[in-house]
């Protein structure tokens, strides 16, 4: 159980930072080369139950540039994220299924 949820960490830390270095590149050709910016605040509806995985998901949302998590509504499992142009929830957080696994 331990070494499985060791696991889930491991490749939750991965995929943030891949995500971090794909926001990154993302942010940089088309928020300042293109300057295609269309910033929308969207709240999403997370999976999530306990307020310590709501809290790592809202974290690395801030962590991935473009993406900033406004406020977390623990009771109804949302977030609210502000980002510089729309994206779909699999985009806004594609690691939560591993903070799920190894926190839930």
């Amino acid at each position: 159980m331990f070494l499985t949820r060791l696991g889930y960490g491991i490749v939750y830390f991965l995929d943030l930072i891949y995500e971090i270095l794909k926001a990154t590149f993302d942010v940089a050709v088309n928020g300042i080369m293109k300057q295609n910016i269309d910033p929308v605040v969207v709240e999403i509806e997370t999976v999530l139950e306990r307020p310590v995985s709501q809290t790592i998901l809202a974290n690395s949302i801030s962590l991935t540039p473009g993406t900033l998590s406004v406020d977390l509504d623990s009771e109804n499992n949302i977030i609210k994220v502000a980002a510089i142009s729309p994206r779909s929830k699999e985009d806004i957080i594609p690691f939560e299924p591993y903070i799920k696994k190894m926190l839930e």
